[in-house]
């Protein structure tokens, strides 16, 4: 857990480094190498780690907008969700999905830039497992802000009515976009959604990897035995804005400064000191992941950008194989007076 908190953290700090090269002196979204938007998850990496490495490949995950660190701790390939990310052709959907919309089926993951999108799909994979007899289990993350959205709602719904084995997992960082969470939704602990639900409902409310490990382990375990589906909130902490670019006006400087003094790798590394591992082996950890990051974004900005009479390919369904469009609709014969 520590190695990947560590790479989703190194991670999000090169891509804020990446993608502010060419954006200024006055702030241009569509330039430099990474255009569009981007939201960085620094600060949320025990609500990652926590709960996805309880998981297997088979079990789908999706994300939101904010996915790196999560996409990490499922086993994204690195390299091709960077070049994704820098809109390269050997990227994950070739360069055409960016870093909101990352899909990699080999370990079942995806994430979308729509609020609660995630639940409605993870549902469906839910139930899809149920049916096939399998043991596989689904996990929709989302942000605090995103509670009163009516496709979690619906959700949350169908999963306790068919008693699915989703987990869905709410990331707290206390700001939704630029509103105080208690400004926008009730109750201060998302948890107790469940309780209109039937669901079990829990609350980690201290961003502790090893305690989201735990409480993720009783959900996980829940839905892998067949009893049906969790809502867990965990409390994170926003390091950075919420999205590149973000002048955060609306957040007092206390804020920031309380949040980034809230580290849960600092956290953990304690945590892990007391049970025998020594520094020279932590700064191994954290050097190993430096050099994986530094790998993937070096081989990402060396591939191809797409081809631009690629664009409308995987867009639309192309015809079957051996139909042109030289032959006629069907009907078309009879209603020309034709023969059958």
């Amino acid at each position: 857990m520590f190695e990947d908190m560590v790479t989703a953290r190194l991670y999000e700090e090169r891509l804020q480094n990446e993608y502010m090269e060419g954006k200024r002196p006055g702030f241009d979204i569509s330039a430099g190498e990474i255009p569009g938007e981007l939201h960085l998850a620094a600060g949320q990496e025990a609500a990652a780690v926590g709960v996805c490495h309880h998981l297997r490949d088979d079990d789908t995950v999706t994300a939101p907008h904010r996915p790196h660190h999560v996409a990490i701790a499922k086993g994204v390939d690195l390299d091709r969700m960077t070049a994704e990310i820098f809109g390269r052709e050997t990227g994950l959907s070739s360069g055409k999905g960016g870093h909101m919309h990352l899909f990699d089926p080999d370990v079942n993951f995806a994430c979308s830039g729509i609020i609660a999108q995630g639940c409605p799909p993870a549902v469906g994979a839910a139930l899809a497992a149920k049916k096939r007899n399998s043991d596989a289990v689904a996990v929709a993350y989302l942000g605090e802000g995103a509670i009163d959205q009516g496709g979690f709602l619906e959700s949350l719904n169908m999963a306790s009515v068919h008693d699915l084995p989703v987990v869905f997992v709410v990331e707290d960082n206390d700001w939704a976009i630029s509103m105080p969470k208690a400004r926008v939704t009730t109750p201060d602990d998302g948890s107790k959604r469940a309780d209109g639900f039937d669901m079990h409902g829990a609350r980690v409310d201290v961003d502790d990897a090893v305690a989201v490990y735990e409480a993720a382990g009783e959900a996980v375990g829940r839905a892998r035995d067949g009893n049906g589906p969790t809502l867990l909130e965990v409390q994170v902490h926003r390091r950075m804005g919420h999205f590149m670019g973000d002048p955060e006006t609306y957040r007092p400087e206390a804020d920031q400064e309380a949040h980034a003094e809230r580290d849960s790798i600092d956290r953990l590394a304690a945590r892990l000191r007391e049970e025998g591992v020594d520094d020279d082996e932590l700064d191994g950890i954290r050097d190993a992941a430096a050099e994986r990051v530094d790998e993937a974004v070096t081989w990402a900005k060396q591939q191809p950008l797409p081809e631009a009479d690629a664009a409308h390919d995987h867009v639309f369904t192309n015809p079957p194989e051996g139909v042109t469009s030289d032959e006629p609709e069907p009907g078309a014969g009879a209603a020309a007076g034709g023969d059958d």
